[in-house]
């Protein structure tokens, strides 16, 4: 399987500003696992659009998948509690 290549959104460096560094750790180690498996088995996908859940913690990272170009863009991380809202 090819390896994906991991792109962020600006707006996600903001998102993990109020994040203890001990869950942004976590946080990273599972985006970083994305890369060899964009669709692990823990991974939902959303409703309403094309992207996909990543749970880690109580944190929740928001991300799609271009699977012809071998992207993976990471959108949003946040706490449950906020990161549905407005996720464009």
């Amino acid at each position: 399987m090819a390896r994906y290549e991991i792109v962020f959104r600006r707006s996600v460096l903001k998102d993990l500003n109020p994040i203890p560094k001990k869950e942004v750790k976590r946080i990273l180690a599972a985006i970083g696992s994305l890369a060899d498996n964009p669709r692990p088995p823990q991974c939902r996908k959303l409703a309403s659009e094309e992207k996909y859940r990543l749970r880690c913690g109580v944190y929740r990272i928001l991300y799609s998948i271009e699977d012809d170009k071998l992207i993976v863009c990471i959108a949003k991380i946040g706490h449950r509690k906020d990161v549905y809202r407005n996720n464009s």
